[in-house]
């Protein structure tokens, strides 16, 4: 059962359309990515899911109901930590913990995200004397604070040491694990192929792909590249007829370059080992996310 409900969103700001007909759904218990160049529309998705903002047409729902018109019983079963959030300089970390800890009728101990987010010996330091990566964790404890059944991330780890964000991940990892369903903002490829089951890719306002991340990659122009150089060069008639291929290239030190999927790489040894062609310093390297991406968003560029 969808939690999220997304359909045909489409928001303006005067004559510039941010978002275009955007449509969606989030099962329970999913971390779903929103990926996207800047300005693609991600933020104020997102801001219309969580009823800060009201669309121009469509629809958005959060377990049924209307997150601008039912802001009362939606607010909360959300958490929600945006990209841009602030506090008052003179608040310590323990007192704003303690005062979203007041905001809920059943809070989680804020002591342990506290602990799980390296805030622990920062209780007693005011926000504004906080580097930019510890107000991202305060900000991630705070969201966390009210047993949400959805968990809105806007940037999740902007700002984190690779440490620090790799610690965050397992934190969010074992949110979800407990049943909590999140849907995630991010430029961070790697957090996206690492934490979500599937991700939609935006591009000025539209929504470009939707699919798991072993789904983008696959679909990815240089799925698979395959690159050596051959005792004797093969037939071209031969490699143009491998199953899925997208390219093929001869660099000037002879090395040959072929791009295409898993099926071509098995295709392409069994093409050299019927015809005694060795392969030479061979080299197999597999699409990321981050080439699936900037495949789904070169025209912005």
């Amino acid at each position: 059962m969808a939690i999220i409900e997304v359909d045909r969103l489409r928001k303006s700001y005067g004559r510039r359309t941010v978002v275009d007909g955007v449509s969606f759904s989030i099962p329970e218990g999913e971390i779903f990515g929103l990926l996207g160049p800047n300005g693609a529309g991600k933020t104020t998705t997102v801001e219309c899911v969580v009823g800060l903002r009201r669309p121009d047409s469509g629809d958005v729902r959060v377990a049924g109901m209307n997150p601008a018109t039912d802001r009362k019983r939606v607010t909360p079963i959300l958490g929600v930590q945006l990209q841009h959030s602030d506090l008052q300089d003179k608040l310590t970390v323990r007192e704003a913990l303690e005062l979203y800890s007041a905001f809920y009728k059943d809070p989680v101990d804020w002591r342990d995200p506290a602990e799980r987010l390296g805030l622990a010996e920062r209780l007693g330091d005011p926000f504004g004397g906080l580097s930019g990566g510890q107000k991202q964790r305060l900000f991630i404890a705070l969201a966390l604070i009210g047993r949400p059944r959805v968990l809105v991330l806007d940037e999740l780890t902007t700002g984190l040491d690779p440490h620090a964000r790799r610690d965050v991940w397992e934190l969010i990892a074992d949110v979800r694990d407990g049943g909590v369903t999140i849907l995630l903002v991010t430029h961070f490829m790697e957090e996206a192929q690492r934490l979500c089951d599937r991700v939609a890719v935006l591009r000025a306002g539209t929504l470009a792909a939707l699919d798991t991340p072993a789904g983008l990659i696959g679909s990815a122009r240089n799925a698979t590249v395959v690159s050596f150089v051959p005792s004797r060069a093969p037939d071209d008639e031969a490699l143009a007829a491998l199953p899925a291929i997208r390219s093929v290239r001869r660099a000037e030190d002879g090395r040959l370059e072929i791009a295409g999927t898993d099926q071509t790489v098995e295709a392409l040894m069994s093409l050299l080992a019927r015809n005694g062609i060795t392969a030479h310093g061979l080299r197999v390297e597999n699409a990321t996310l981050d080439d699936a991406y900037l495949d789904l968003t070169r025209e912005e560029h």
